[in-house]
């Protein structure tokens, strides 16, 4: 009987995915009716959301597909899920699936990691030796964390940093594991937390702060939040830069008593002291910034903290990247923000974390990046032009505490793109109904719909 009902319970879930999805954050569905008889080799670098999906659109849009997907990883992260574990939601073995099972029939998979890329010769070098060469290449290898741009960590000393030091970061799959109990610690016997971000782009944006509200509502819950003292040091000059949602999130750390510095970017970590530096910093009249002589040093009882984060290196080096402007630095890939299409090799295509344009990195702008890019690819494999436009469309959906979420969706000119139902509310303040979602939908439609490359 359990049997039957919990089949029930996942078909209902994934139908319901589907028609909620349609209604909520738009169709983006394929048209199954047209395919295009085109032959050319397709590179797809990198097998994560991005990837595998426009793989799966590519298999049934084109009908002789010649599609190559290289990518080392195992598993498909449902990455959005890792802010729930770290606060109790989630269960770690619900935010994966393996990646042969998510890998599109027909696609020939090198399981090996991208070491090198040349877009003169059009071909890519791999861990393995091999070299790989396409006629046209979809770029979405994600993003690169850079754990030893802060002084005390390095991607090898993450579980020592954890245990010495108890500063986590839910960026990585082990790190939002090992910072529930520390929540749970830190609630049950009192004392100072600190949460921070990072001063690069990254992925999520709203992360760092929902875990802080989250961890303060578990105090109020437990009925110990006099014992806390949390703080929240953002690297950014202000705490969020869409104004439609920001007086609202603002309002939120004050009304809770979370007290909040911006302007200061994390610096080192000392794990035996419990100690973090910030490097405090003043902006101009023309925007640009300079740092202050002098560091600011805290200590905590509990750290959450965010690597900086940068395209992978073999992108850096390929030349690929923005040459110029605030995009150059973290070599972001230099793509057209409209069409998604690399503005100095027309047969290029990139889009998700990877992707140098100005708007959040998140998997809704990455669904939304989507029919965006398998159109504009499949016209240029035609010779036509790209007509395909994608306006900078995000969804962060802020989670303000263990029943609210704070609907944060906008265009690239940070205006207001509601989606219908949503639309109806207020979405300027936390909703009930945007938890509903966040919490029982957004994971199935991954899983079930965008992974496969059905929406």
């Amino acid at each position: 009987m359990s049997n039957k009902f919990s089949i029930s319970r996942r078909t209902f879930l994934i139908t319901s995915a589907g028609v909620l999805g349609a209604a909520v954050v738009g169709t983006g569905a394929m048209n199954y009716l047209s395919t295009v008889d085109v032959r050319a080799r397709i590179v797809i670098i990198g097998a994560g959301a991005a990837g595998v999906c426009m793989a799966a659109r590519l298999m049934r849009k084109i009908e002789h597909p010649d599609i190559t997907v290289i990518d080392p990883a195992e598993r498909q992260y449902y990455q959005p899920g890792f802010t729930f574990i770290a606060s109790g939601i989630f269960q770690p073995d619900e935010v994966w699936k393996p990646q042969q099972a998510c890998m599109p029939k027909g696609v020939k998979w090198v399981k090996e990691a991208v070491v090198a890329l040349d877009p003169e010769r059009q071909k890519v070098s791999t861990s393995g030796g091999k070299t790989i060469e396409y006629d046209f290449l979809v770029l979405t290898p994600g993003l690169q964390l850079n754990w030893d741009k802060i002084e005390g960590v390095t991607s090898g000393s993450l579980e020592e940093v954890a245990r010495v030091g108890n500063a986590h970061s839910i960026y990585h799959f082990e790190g939002a594991q090992r910072i529930w109990p520390a929540i749970q610690t830190l609630v049950e016997k009192g004392g100072r937390g600190i949460y921070t971000d990072t001063y690069t782009k990254h992925k999520c944006g709203g992360a760092p702060k929902k875990i802080c509200m989250l961890t303060e509502h578990l105090a109020r819950k437990k009925g110990t939040r006099d014992n806390l003292q949390l703080d929240y040091f953002c690297s950014e000059k202000a705490l969020y830069d869409v104004p439609h949602y920001t007086p609202r999130l603002l309002q939120i750390y004050e009304e809770r008593g979370i007290n909040l510095t911006v302007r200061h970017k994390v610096k080192s970590i000392d794990i035996g002291k419990r100690e973090v530096c910030f490097q405090p910093y003043v902006v101009g009249e023309d925007g640009s910034s300079t740092d202050l002589p002098d560091l600011v040093c805290e200590r905590y009882d509990l750290l959450s903290f965010v690597p900086p984060q940068s395209a992978p290196d073999f992108v850096r080096q390929s030349g690929l990247s923005w040459q110029e402007g605030k995009l150059a630095k973290d070599a972001w890939v230099e793509v057209d923000k409209e069409t998604l299409i690399h503005r100095r090799y027309p047969n290029i295509v990139s889009f998700g974390d990877v992707a140098g344009i100005p708007t959040s990195k998140t998997s809704s702008a990455v669904r939304k990046q989507l029919p965006v890019a398998q159109d504009n690819l499949l016209a240029i494999m035609q010779g036509k032009e790209p007509t395909a436009k994608y306006n900078g469309y995000a969804c962060c959906p802020i989670v303000t505490d263990y029943d609210h979420v704070l609907l944060a969706e906008f265009d690239y000119n940070k205006q207001p793109d509601i989606s219908f139902p949503f639309s109806l509310l207020d979405m300027s303040r936390e909703q009930w109904t945007a938890m509903m979602l966040k919490r029982h939908f957004l994971k199935p439609m991954f899983f079930y719909g965008m992974i496969p490359g059905l929406m």
